[in-house]
C-alpha cells in the first residue's frame, strides 16, 4: 500500500507545480504541447529488473572493500547521487519536487533490496516534465532576446546551490542562464575574427576560422538557433533514453555511495566499460570522464593526435567537450549525454576529422570557448614510450654540469611480447633502464624523472621502475577486502641508478605514478618536486558479473587499496612533494579529493625496509635556495602572476552579463591561455626546442644541481642509510603469478 501512496504523492506535487507554471509563455509558433508530450514515452523497469535490483544489492556490501552495509546511510547519498545525476546544476526541479522526493530518502535502501525501482521511474517522469517546460522557456527568452548592455551577473556554478523556491525564481535563474550562453557565443565569435585579423596581419597563417566566419558566410547558425538546438538535443538524448539507461544510472547512484570509482554497467554498457576503465579513446588520443553534464579530459595520451597537436588551441587536461562535429557538419551539443554516446561519436574511422567546441581548463566558467579539430589516428607506442635528453646548467658554484631527464607518459607494458629478444618488446621499466645506460655513458651528473601527467597503467612496471633506483626493498602494499595488507619487492636486486635523482610530480601524476614517486621519497632515494600533492587515487577496482545471464549486468567495484611502504595510503593525500613548485593545474580543481563520496581509508602496518638516504636535513637547504632562485627569476616572477591569475579565475563564481565587459574578461583569459602555453609546456606539449621554458621543469633541473653540490661540499645533509634492501623474503613473485 505504502508504494502506491508515494506514487499519488509525487504525481500530485508535479500537479501542483504545473499550476504554478500556469502564467510561464509557451513555446512560438509551430510548437505544440502536444507534439512535445509525443516526444516523451513513457520508460518502464523491464520484468527481470527487479532481480537485478536484488542481486545489486547483495553484491554492494559482500564485494566492496568497506564491505558497508546498505543501509539509511547508503540510502541518502543514492538520493544525493540520483537526483544530482540528472539535475546537477539544479535547474530544473523546483523545491517542491524535492520536498516530496525527500520522504523516500532513507527509504531507498529497503525498496532496492526488495527489487522496488518505482522511484526511480518516476522521478525520471518528472525530470523530463520539467525539461519539456524549460525548452519552451528557452525558446520563449531567446524570442524576447536580451539587453546587453546591462549590469548583472549569472552564478555559473549551481551544484550546491538550492533548488529553485518555485516558478518565478526558476524562471530568472533560466533568464540568466540563456543569456549567459548567448553572450558567450557572441563573445567566442568576435574573439575567433579578431585572431584571424591579428594572425593575418603578423603574416601568420590563421588557424580554423571557426564559427564566427562561418556565420558570416551562413555556414553555421546564428547565437539563437544554435542554442535552440541545443536544448532541443537534450530533449532527443531524454526520447532515447530507455529502460536500461535509467536502471544504470539508478544503481550507480547506489555505487557512487560507496565511492566515487563504482558503478553499475547494463548489458549494453559492456562494451563502454573498456571506455570508461581505461578511459581511452583511440581516435583523438584522450582519456575522458562524465563531469558536470560534459566530457572532460582527463589526460592526453602520448603519441595520439592531440598529444601531436602543437597548436595553441590543443586539447589540455581538464578542458570539456560539449559538441562534436564531423568533418565540415555543423557541431552536434553533447552537454548531459552519456559518456558513451559521446565517445561513440567522437570515435570514427582514421584520417577523418573530428571538431571539438571545448571549455578551457584554465577558464572552467565557460566565459569563452575554443575549436579544436584533430584527424583520428592510432596512438603510436614509440611515441607513448619514455624519452630521454641531456641538459646542461651551470650551478651556483660556477660549474657547467650535465642532468639527465627521463619523461615517462605512462607505465606501458607489451604483454603479448613478453622476452627482451622480441623485437615488439616494449616494457616502461626497460625503457627507462635502457634510457639510464645511455645517459650514464654521457657522463651525466644527476638524472630528473618526469612523471607529470602520468596517470598510471601497470603496477607491475611500477613496481619495476621503482626497483630501478633501489636494491630488492618493497614498493607498495595493496590490500583487499578479506586479506591483511601484501607487500611487492622489488623482484631485481640491482641497482641501477644511484646518483642524485628528482623525481618530478603533478595533479595528474595518478596511481602507478603515485607508488613510485612514494616509495622513492619514503626511501630518501629521490627528492620529490612539483604541486602541492599528486592526484591521489589509491583504490583498485575489478568487474564482476551479477550471475549467469548477462540480463543482469555486471558491477565495477573498488576491491583494493593502494599503501606506501609507510603504511599511509596515497588514496586522498596523494604524495606531497619535498619541494613544491606549483604548476597551473595545482589552482584547478582535479584529484580524487575533489570527487563526491570519495573513499576514505586508514592506515596499515609499516614494511619492513633499509633505506637509501636520510634526506631531512638537505631539504630545507634545497628548499631556501629554490625560493631564493625563484625570487630573483624575472621569468619566475611572470609565472608567479600567471598562476596568481589562473587561481583568481579557478575562484570566480558569477560571470558578467554585459558582453562588453565580458569581452574585456575573455581578451584577459586568451592572453592568460597564450602566457601558460609560454611558460608551463608540460610533458608531451614541447619538442627540446621550446622545453627550455618548462620553467617548472627547469627549476627542477636547478634543484638536481644543488642537491649535486650539497652531496659533494655538505655530505653530512645526506646521511647514507642502505640500498633499500627488504629485510624479508619477497612476495613479487609469487604476486605476480596469481596477477597473470
Amino acid at each position: 500500500m505504502a508504494r502506491y501512496t508515494a506514487v499519488a504523492l509525487v504525481i500530485g506535487a508535479f500537479s501542483s507545480c504545473a499550476r504554478d507554471d500556469a502564467n510561464v509563455p509557451v513555446a512560438g509558433p509551430g510548437i505544440s504541447h502536444a507534439a512535445e508530450e509525443d516526444q516523451f514515452p513513457v520508460v518502464a523497469p523491464e520484468p527481470h529488473f527487479g532481480e537485478t535490483c536484488e542481486r545489486f544489492a547483495r553484491y554492494l556490501p559482500t564485494e566492496h572493500l568497506t564491505r558497508a552495509l546498505v543501509d539509511d546511510t547508503v540510502s541518502r547519498r543514492a538520493w544525493t547521487n540520483y537526483l544530482s545525476s540528472l539535475d546537477y546544476e539544479h535547474v530544473y526541479f523546483l523545491q517542491a519536487d524535492i520536498d516530496v522526493f525527500t520522504r523516500r530518502k532513507e527509504l531507498l535502501d529497503d525498496a532496492l533490496k526488495g527489487g522496488d525501482l518505482e522511484f526511480a521511474y518516476e522521478v525520471f517522469e518528472i525530470f523530463k516534465q520539467r525539461v519539456r517546460d524549460r525548452v519552451q522557456y528557452v525558446d520563449t527568452v531567446l524570442t524576447r532576446g536580451f539587453q546587453l548592455d546591462k549590469d548583472e551577473s549569472y552564478k555559473w556554478q549551481r551544484k550546491d546551490a538550492p533548488w529553485p523556491r518555485d516558478a518565478a525564481e526558476r524562471d530568472e535563474i533560466w533568464r540568466k542562464k540563456i543569456k549567459n550562453e548567448y553572450v558567450r557565443q557572441l563573445v567566442s565569435r568576435e574573439l575567433v575574427k579578431e585572431r584571424a585579423k591579428t594572425e593575418t596581419k603578423d603574416g601568420k597563417e590563421p588557424e580554423d576560422a571557426g564559427e564566427g566566419d562561418e556565420e558570416e558566410r551562413g555556414e553555421a547558425p546564428s547565437p539563437e538557433e544554435s542554442i535552440r538546438k541545443r536544448y532541443r538535443q537534450v530533449v532527443t538524448v531524454l526520447n532515447d533514453s530507455d529502460a536500461d539507461w535509467v536502471l544504470q544510472k539508478y544503481l550507480t547512484a547506489f555505487a557512487h555511495a560507496y565511492d566515487p570509482h563504482s558503478a553499475y554497467m547494463s548489458p549494453s554498457s559492456v562494451e563502454d566499460f573498456n571506455i570508461e576503465m581505461r578511459l581511452s579513446l583511440v581516435g583523438i588520443g584522450a582519456l575522458l570522464r562524465a563531469e558536470d553534464g560534459a566530457a572532460r579530459i582527463v589526460r592526453v595520451i602520448p603519441g595520439g593526435p592531440a598529444a601531436r597537436d602543437k597548436r595553441d588551441k590543443r586539447l589540455r587536461p581538464g578542458d570539456k567537450i560539449i559538441a562534436v562535429g564531423q568533418g565540415d557538419e555543423p557541431p552536434v551539443d553533447v552537454l548531459h549525454w552519456p559518456l558513451q554516446k559521446v565517445v561513440k561519436i567522437i570515435r570514427g574511422k582514421k584520417d577523418t576529422k573530428v571538431v571539438l567546441t571545448v571549455i578551457p581548463a584554465s577558464d572552467p566558467t565557460g566565459a569563452a570557448t575554443k575549436t579544436v579539430d584533430l584527424i583520428r589516428d592510432e596512438v603510436k607506442l614509440e611515441e607513448q614510450a619514455a624519452q630521454s635528453n641531456v641538459r646542461q646548467m651551470e650551478g651556483d658554484d660556477g660549474t657547467v654540469r650535465k642532468f639527465g631527464v627521463i619523461r615517462l607518459p605512462a607505465f606501458y607494458a607489451n604483454l603479448k611480447a613478453r622476452h627482451v629478444g622480441d623485437p615488439d618488446f616494449r616494457s616502461a621499466a626497460y625503457d627507462v633502464a635502457k634510457s639510464i645506460l645511455e645517459m650514464e655513458a654521457e657522463g651525466v651528473d644527476g638524472l630528473v624523472l618526469d612523471l607529470r601527467n602520468n596517470g598510471g597503467g601497470s603496477l607491475l612496471e611500477a613496481v619495476r621502475v621503482a626497483g630501478l633506483f633501489i636494491a630488492d626493498g618493497p614498493t607498495v602494499q595493496v590490500k583487499e577486502k578479506h586479506s591483511s595488507a601484501r607487500i611487492l619487492d622489488d623482484p631485481d636486486p640491482a641497482v641501477r641508478y644511484r646518483g642524485p635523482l628528482v623525481v618530478l610530480v603533478n595533479r595528474l601524476s595518478a596511481s602507478a605514478s603515485e607508488i613510485v614517486a612514494g616509495a622513492l621519497q619514503d626511501y630518501g632515494r629521490a627528492v620529490i618536486v612539483g604541486d602541492s600533492k599528486t592526484h591521489g587515487k589509491g583504490s583498485v577496482q575489478t568487474i564482476m558479473k551479477m550471475g549467469v545471464d548477462r540480463k543482469y549486468g555486471s558491477i565495477k567495484i573498488t576491491s583494493a587499496i593502494y599503501y606506501r611502504i609507510t603504511g599511509k595510503s596515497t588514496q586522498l593525500d596523494g604524495v606531497k612533494p619535498d619541494i613544491v613548485v606549483p604548476s597551473a593545474w595545482n589552482y584547478v580543481q582535479l584529484g580524487e579529493d575533489s570527487l563526491r563520496n570519495a573513499l576514505r581509508v586508514g592506515t596499515v602496518k609499516a614494511a619492513q625496509y633499509e633505506g637509501f638516504a636520510d634526506l631531512s636535513a638537505c631539504l630545507p637547504v634545497l628548499l631556501e635556495k629554490s625560493e631564493k632562485r625563484r625570487a630573483e627569476s624575472e621569468q619566475f616572477t611572470a609565472y608567479a602572476k600567471l598562476l596568481e591569475r589562473v587561481e583568481a579565475m579557478n575562484k570566480t563564481k558569477e560571470l558578467t552579463l554585459n558582453v562588453e565587459e565580458r569581452k574585456r574578461v575573455a581578451l584577459a583569459e586568451e592572453d592568460l591561455r597564450r602566457l601558460q602555453e609560454k611558460l608551463s609546456g608540460g610533458p608531451g606539449d614541447a619538442d627540446d626546442k621550446e622545453a627550455v621554458q618548462d620553467v617548472v621543469l627547469t627549476e627542477a633541473l636547478g634543484i638536481l644541481s644543488d642537491f649535486v653540490i650539497i652531496k659533494a661540499k655538505q655530505p653530512e645533509l645526506v646521511k647514507r642509510i642502505g640500498d633499500g634492501r627488504s629485510r624479508r623474503k619477497s612476495i613479487f613473485g609469487t604476486w605476480r603469478r596469481g596477477l597473470l
